[in-house]
């Protein structure tokens, strides 16, 4: 089992924890967390775009002028796509880009993601993460302590003072352990997570 050391919110080292092989020392597959990020982003889009095909643009009945004749190039509606205002070639039409990955594979996904941290040596444990009061100067001045500026900040519970104090931090961002996803987990430097949060992601994925 990886054993890494526990930090407090000043930065001191407090203590050691091991960590669950089963779930931050797999094997990493590059793959399915290459799916899982391109399925949240897919998931995300609206698929509300919309154009008209040359069949769909009023008007156009009529030849522009004769076949033949005239010195121009040939052409039979005013709205095909060379002309202006005609209609698009191809056009983009709502749909829905969504797709699932299998609950193995997510798991193994988040597994792989977790232990590409610790082998970066980009995790850091927290014995706890508290406040007593909403202050973005405090939550800088944590992170400052740990040595770190991109982010994500795991917590075992819904905590305001937390949450509140790490909005305005363009480069934070917070989570409980029932809401990590892969894509926050590999955009951040570095996972900042409580012992908490760390016995409840091995509880669920053990």
């Amino acid at each position: 089992m990886a054993n890494v050391k526990v930090y407090n919110i000043e930065g001191k080292e407090v203590g050691s924890l091991e960590l669950n092989d089963a779930i931050f020392g797999v094997e990493v597959n590059e793959h399915l967390m290459h799916m899982a990020v391109v399925s949240q982003l897919a998931n995300k889009r609206q698929g509300t775009q919309s154009a008209k095909t040359r069949a769909e643009v009023s008007g156009g009945g009529r030849k522009p002028w004769r076949q033949k004749g005239t010195g121009h190039a040939r052409q039979g509606s005013t709205r095909s796509p060379q002309w202006k205002g005609g209609g698009v070639v191809f056009a983009p039409k709502p749909r829905d880009y969504s797709f699932k990955m299998n609950r193995k594979e997510k798991a193994l996904a988040i597994k792989s993601a977790l232990t590409s941290r610790v082998e970066a040596q980009k995790l850091i444990v927290l014995d706890s993460m508290t406040m007593d009061e909403i202050k973005t100067k405090k939550f800088k001045a944590v992170l400052e302590n740990l040595k770190v500026n991109k982010a994500l900040v795991v917590l075992d519970k819904k905590d305001d003072n937390v949450i509140l104090s790490a909005r305005n931090i363009p480069t934070v961002r917070t989570a409980t352990s029932n809401a990590i996803n892969v894509y926050d987990i590999v955009k951040y430097d570095t996972l900042v997570i409580t012992k908490d949060a760390v016995a409840q992601i091995e509880e669920v994925y053990a």
